[in-house]
């Protein structure tokens, strides 16, 4: 078991410590459940009357926070302490699961793929024709790339993901349990004799960018033509849907359930909450916020914060809403 020092912690923090415990810390908890073993973070002011029952040895908290001491117990102010956290979850993260052997001889790899050095490839991964892998790739098992993808350096695949033909996916990205990229986009017409439907080919491709992280279960689906594009530095929750031809700049934030629907453009730093849905053909400039539940049908500017179904400014659509309030009751 990993344990260290509050000293040790906080020469990674380089927060202000105050107090001390004597206490090796076996890991982070939350505040009510910590032991005296452990260490906690209140980031809040609406936190800080739980402290005085805490039994955590040690806490982060913000520096415009004021605790009381309590004996054997150390305190480290830091600027943000949802972010001293992180590291401190970092210095306690178990390690991944092991490799036996760095390729499974029950993998299928295509006399044609390229695998670059140290990588790691698992139980019953499938490698189609003219794959590229980088360096240090890890494939856990069960993972199929097909025909002509190329994947960079240091990405993180895991189990179940499916990665369609000629997808190029950057560095340092991951990949978690049964993500599809790739797959045809939701492409129908009516058919000439108005009985059906007819499918229209999705012919692209899907490009991902460097340290990109989409969670279990979402789907980024190929272009019908050209390319659906997630940028350098997106986090995508879990089932989160991106439609074809989507757009995404740097460093977007997708929230759980939420989806894009097809040829979707979002400028950087745009934040789309949990449920949200996004028209087809519409654009998010960069910096935008869009409350979880919204239905956006329109544009939304640069900066912006929309809410509501449809999405409308958020301090206009929360004076509707008081509004309402008030009729419901008079």
């Amino acid at each position: 078991m990993k344990s260290y020092t509050i000293n040790e912690i906080n020469d990674v923090l380089k927060g202000e410590l105050v107090g001390h415990t004597t206490q090796q810390i076996t890991g982070p908890e939350e505040l009510k459940k910590a032991t005296n073993t452990q260490i906690t973070f209140i980031g809040s002011t609406k936190y800080i009357k739980q402290w005085a029952d805490s039994k955590a040895c040690a806490v982060i908290v913000n520096d415009n926070l004021t605790l009381e001491h309590k004996e054997n117990c150390a305190i480290i102010k830091v600027k943000n302490a949802d972010l001293a956290m992180a590291k401190v979850l970092e210095l306690f993260n178990p390690e991944s699961p092991e490799f036996e052997v760095d390729i499974h001889p029950t993998a299928v790899i295509h006399k044609s793929a390229t695998i670059g050095n140290g990588c790691k490839i698992g139980a019953n991964c499938y490698i189609g024709k003219d794959v590229v892998l980088g360096n240090n790739v890890i494939l856990y098992p069960n993972v199929c790339v097909f025909d002509e993808t190329t994947i960079g350096d240091f990405t993180i695949v895991w189990s179940g993901t499916v990665i369609r033909e000629r997808c190029i996916i950057g560095s340092h990205c991951i990949f978690h349990t049964n993500v599809s990229i790739g797959a045809d986009g939701f492409g129908y017409r009516p058919s000439d004799d108005g009985r059906g439907l007819t499918k229209i080919p999705q012919i692209g491709n899907v490009i991902i960018g460097h340290y990109v992280e989409i969670g279990a279960n979402s789907c980024v689906d190929r272009a019908k033509f050209s390319s659906t594009i997630v940028g350098d530095g997106c986090k995508i929750d879990n089932l989160v849907q991106i439609a074809h031809n989507s757009i995404m700049g740097r460093s977007c934030i997708m929230a759980g359930h939420s989806g894009l629907a097809g040829s979707v453009t979002l400028g950087d730093g745009v934040i789309i909450g949990g449920s949200a849905s996004i028209k087809d053909h519409t654009t998010i400039h960069s910096g935008a916020t869009v409350g979880a539940g919204s239905g956006v049908m329109g544009d939304v500017a640069a900066g912006q914060t929309v809410l509501g179904y449809p999405a409308q400014e958020a301090r206009e659509m929360l004076k509707q809403w008081v509004a309402m309030k008030r009729l419901g009751k008079s």
